[in-house]
């Protein structure tokens, strides 16, 4: 019995050594467009954003895009945005590539490991599992992020309008108050 509670003790440190940093305010973030242009996340405020971190040649990362598009579709109406962004090396050169070929419903840009570990509050030396998704509120707030290994991504759609949903109702609440 006490190696199963030793067993459940460390699965719920390790789970809580990621989720204990959101909700938190957004750390400012400078998403690289293709072309030149950076956009601030600061730019999206008033807005719910779904940012999904992304590595180019990940088939994992290639399918959620897939799945994204039809989100970015469904809930853009609702004030949502979905924001992809591409930090693997070379991503200078890939975020073009992967909004072409696999997220054309929502904008691609890109970033640094570090800038995009950091935003996490991830450290570099634990690792990580990509696609990376973050909720982030109209007011700035993550609400929520999931790396690519976390169970929900056992059923990605349904979470993601699980979380959106939720988000989107709280807002609804508070508006009417």
């Amino acid at each position: 019995m006490s190696g199963i509670r030793f067993g459940l003790a460390g699965a719920l440190a390790a789970m809580l050594a990621f989720g204990q940093s959101a909700p938190r305010k957004a750390p400012p973030l400078d998403i690289h467009m293709p072309g030149g242009a950076s956009k601030p996340l600061s730019a999206y405020r008033g807005k719910t954003v779904l940012l999904a971190f992304l590595n180019y040649g990940c088939e994992h990362c290639e399918k959620f895009a897939g799945e994204l598009n039809k989100i970015a579709r469904e809930y853009r109406p609702r004030g949502v945005e979905v924001v992809g962004v591409v930090f693997e090396k070379d991503a200078r050169d890939h975020a073009a590539l992967f909004h072409q070929r696999f997220a054309q419903d929502f904008p691609v840009g890109y970033s640094d490991e570090t800038s995009v570990m950091n935003w996490l509050d991830q450290p570099l030396d634990q690792g990580y599992f990509v696609p990376i998704v973050a909720f982030v509120t109209r007011n700035g707030i993550i609400e929520s992020q999931h790396m690519g290994d976390d169970i929900f991504f056992s059923d990605p759609d349904k979470n993601i309008r699980l979380a959106l949903n939720k988000m989107l109702g709280k807002q609804r609440r508070a508006t009417a108050k």
